[in-house]
């Protein structure tokens, strides 16, 4: 993405169009930008009243998944670590958070909690018995 350009350059810009120094194309010239810029700068002061760069927003809605809903999710899991993420989103509709499965998922995941067994963990001792009913010799 493009560096935006100083303010310095703006304020000079905007200040030689209020004197009246030369129309928007002829300023864009002899500053070395784009038409473009300066319209766009020039609407920017008349809808703001400001010269300067307005501090952008953050783009797009709030995430309904706050630290107080993190937190209920880990809580819910200490407690029942089983739960599916089906389950936790049923319950978290019951808190009024709507979400769905791959985004409780996908948060689950950013909070360093994995929903699946570890391969790690050393197989059942349970002897499985065999079709006939016979146990079998092989353990794992």
């Amino acid at each position: 993405m493009a560096k935006p350009l100083s303010n310095d350059l703006r304020c000079r810009i905007l200040e030689a169009y209020e004197r009246k120094e030369g129309s928007r194309r002829q300023l864009a010239l002899r500053f070395g930008v784009s038409f473009e810029y300066v319209r766009k700068i020039r609407q920017q002061q008349r809808k703001s009243g400001c010269m300067e760069r307005v501090p952008q927003s953050r783009h797009g809605p709030l995430s309904r998944f706050t630290d107080a809903v993190k937190e209920s999710l880990h809580g819910w899991l200490r407690e029942q670590p089983d739960l599916t993420e089906a389950e936790l989103r049923e319950r978290l509709a019951g808190t009024g958070v709507e979400a769905s499965k791959s985004r409780v998922g996908q948060v689950l995941r950013q909070m360093g909690l994995r929903r699946k067994k570890s391969r790690s963990m050393p197989s059942n001792a349970t002897v499985k018995s065999t079709k006939s009913g016979a146990k079998s010799s092989s353990i794992g």
